[in-house]
């Protein structure tokens, strides 16, 4: 049956087919003609993979974002961060990562915030100076924040295959996230310096502009302050957490800040919707094939090859971050957590990671697929929004990759990056 199940795979995969074809494909495939499996446990496995209460937080936090998007809550974000950052060299790119930073805490989804922030910012980031394929190259990789800092919806669906606790998880992405947006900082001041960049349309700096532009912002900052607040003082579960951000942002958008029309609010639950039914789809069909992955015992396979290798917790974590680059150059994360959780977290919990730091761990490794070609959701929204080629964009991405792979690297290495936030609140 494994044999049915990978050739199915590759082919599918070579052909184009969506990730969720290739998935669905290769289970029916694998248990038709490799098993005397009935086809009604693959209709099982994909109704118990979304009948999940967890799972319910993925639609909810969407909506949220793309209420966050068009309720004004986005620019005034911006406004507050540049009024904190824009008069330093290759500020207006600090702003954008620093903005992206805040989103996270609301949105919880990669391509959300790229869309959410780029929107805005390249075009001001080409006005100013900027080479229009590095600004959007920055905004693809400081959106792919948007899924290590919590709420996360990578870090729910980890949860939920990796039966770990989703808040736990949230409370261990502060520290990844920060980490990421320094670095990527570090790097814009350094390009900008070299190049030149920014110089024009400085923002100067006032503790008054600060000070006024946090009022505006008040209630757009306030929301991550409620939602997670709300989950470690025990008054909600992350899946209520994301039904209140849905009413919460509505209500600022609408009646404090009076910028989101409500003709348009069928228009965002619709386009909620559909990327909702994509998940949910790459969902069940990931957990079908996962299931036959189990049955057939491919997981002890590989845990039983990589061991051979070396026993080194340091080699094996360095054998996984290297297999999970790659494949998040070539594979949607959802999928990527569903199937791979299953093989990697029973090795590395034997060799004594904790569940919820590997969990971190892989969350940042497949952010940083979200801005790599071919694949790269974030590439394609940026570069849909800059008006760029994937091949200017690409030329342009290579040193704020790298600083994402120093940055996991720290994470990997130094548990108390993720874990010290979780041991300080007791929830380690």
């Amino acid at each position: 049956m494994a044999t049915y199940l990978f050739v199915t795979f590759a082919i599918t995969a070579i052909l184009g087919f969506p990730i969720w074809a290739v998935l669905a494909a290769s289970s029916f495939i694998a248990l038709t003609l490799g098993s005397n499996t009935p086809l009604i446990v693959v209709v099982q496995r994909l109704f118990t993979a979304v009948d999940s209460f967890p799972i319910l937080a993925v639609p909810l936090f969407m909506i949220a974002g793309n209420l966050m998007e068009t309720g004004g809550i986005s620019r005034r974000l911006i406004n507050f961060c540049d009024s904190l950052l824009g008069s330093l060299t290759g500020g207006l790119a600090m702003v954008g990562v620093l903005t992206c930073m805040f989103f996270a805490a609301i949105s919880g989804s990669g391509p959300a915030t790229v869309a959410a922030i780029g929107g805005i910012l390249i075009p001001a980031m080409e006005e100013a100076g900027y080479d229009k394929a590095f600004a959007a190259a920055v905004m693809a990789v400081a959106g792919a924040i948007g899924v290590i800092i919590p709420p996360s919806i990578p870090m729910v669906n980890f949860g939920v295959v990796g039966s770990v606790s989703i808040s736990t998880l949230f409370a261990a992405g502060f520290g990844p996230g920060i980490l990421v947006g320094i670095s990527l900082m570090i790097v814009c001041y350094v390009t900008a310096k070299k190049r030149g960049y920014g110089k024009a349309n400085a923002t100067k700096f006032s503790l008054a502009n600060v000070g006024k532009k946090f009022i505006e912002a008040f209630w757009a900052l306030l929301m991550p302050v409620i939602i997670l607040g709300g989950i470690y003082g025990g008054i909600f579960t992350p899946t209520e957490a994301a039904a209140v951000s849905v009413v919460y942002g509505f209500v600022v958008g609408l009646v404090i800040y009076r910028e989101m029309d409500i003709k348009k609010i069928p228009g965002l639950f619709m386009s909620a919707g559909k990327s909702t039914a994509m998940v949910m789809m790459i969902i069940a069909t990931a957990a079908s094939f996962g299931w036959i992955l189990t049955s057939e015992r491919i997981p002890d396979v590989i845990a039983a090859a990589m061991i051979s290798i070396s026993s080194n917790k340091i080699v094996i974590l360095l054998l996984i971050n290297i297999l999970l680059l790659i494949v998040g150059c070539l594979m949607e994360t959802t999928a990527a957590i569903i199937i791979l959780t299953p093989i990697f977290l029973p090795i590395v919990t034997q060799l004594g990671v904790n569940p919820v730091h590997f969990g971190i761990i892989m969350v940042v490794n497949l952010a940083i697929g979200m801005s790599t070609p071919p694949l790269g959701v974030n590439l394609f929204v940026a570069c849909g929004i800059a008006k760029v080629s994937v091949e200017q964009i690409t030329k342009a991405i290579v040193w704020l990759l790298i600083a994402n792979i120093i940055a996991l690297l720290l994470v990997t290495y130094i548990e108390p990056i993720s874990m010290g936030i979780p041991m300080l609140m007791g929830i380690a």
